[in-house]
């Protein structure tokens, strides 16, 4: 009667590991069909680069020819209303007339040739007569700029020129005659405040006055138009080098005279 009982025991225990087994075959089809989508994946992701630049240039061509429709165009296949819309037909040849320059743009063009011959003589001058440690020329953004040292136009704590100056304020004088623009002269000064017997109440008199001096140069000297300038005094509030050294105060102790490039209003 027991040996019965025993066999059926061992037949369940048996049955009952190849069941908790089936797991397994699942999660082998899982990963299987995951590196499926994963390489599918990655070949639809390399594309021709030749086919896909074709495709790209064919489209840029197409839309850069087309005529817009909402501007009263002939659309992108040309097949709209072409005796009616504004825009010109596209030029089938690729090559496109240059629109004219408009008068302003003549002027500034002008200009320029100007300026460029301008600083030229200048550079010229400075070195024919060995200035170069005085007057410093460079071409900026906002014009010509040349800047002369302090030493070289006025004695110190003072804004009357030396006799030395007139000769190169002569110079830019006869070349300003010639230019269409405005010319800004502006006076600089170090931090060193002026001494008490000075007629200058601070570096801000000082600096206008010195300012003051080379355009009064041109205007009652030289005779040119007033129009054609500007000036200002900035103190030391514009230093172009540090004011902790002799040489970067003797740098500060400049005047800026400023071709700019803008036409004057007519």
């Amino acid at each position: 009667m027991k040996q019965p009982t025993r066999r059926r025991r061992r037949k369940r225990s048996s049955s009952g590991s190849g069941h908790h087994d089936r797991w397994m075959i699942t999660y082998a089809d899982l990963i299987t069909l995951l590196l499926i989508f994963f390489v599918i994946m990655y070949a639809m992701s390399r594309l021709d680069t030749e086919k896909y630049k074709l495709v790209t240039e064919s489209l840029q061509s197409t839309f850069r020819s087309g005529d817009s429709i909402l501007e009263q165009g002939s659309g992108i296949t040309g097949t709209a209303d072409t005796e009616k819309h504004k825009n010109p037909p596209a030029d089938t040849t690729g090559k496109k007339d240059p629109e004219p320059l408009t008068e302003r743009e003549l002027a500034f063009r002008k200009q320029e040739e100007e300026l460029a011959a301008f600083m030229n003589v200048i550079k010229q001058y400075v070195q024919d007569n060995q200035l170069e440690n005085d007057i410093f020329i460079a071409d900026e953004p906002q014009g010509i700029a040349i800047t002369l040292s302090d030493r070289f136009l006025f004695d110190a704590g003072k804004a009357e020129l030396k006799d030395g100056a007139e000769p190169v304020l002569g110079k830019l004088a006869s070349l300003f005659k010639d230019l269409d623009t405005t010319i800004s002269i502006e006076g600089h000064t170090d931090t060193v405040p002026v001494g008490r017997y000075s007629p200058y109440k601070d570096n801000w008199e000082l600096s206008g006055a010195r300012a003051m001096s080379v355009l009064r140069y041109f205007l009652d000297v030289s005779k040119l138009k007033p129009e054609s300038f500007q000036y200002a005094g900035y103190a030391d509030t514009r230093p172009a080098a540090s004011n902790e050294t002799v040489q970067g105060k003797q740098k500060n102790r400049r005047v800026e005279i400023t071709v700019l490039r803008q036409l004057r209003e007519k």
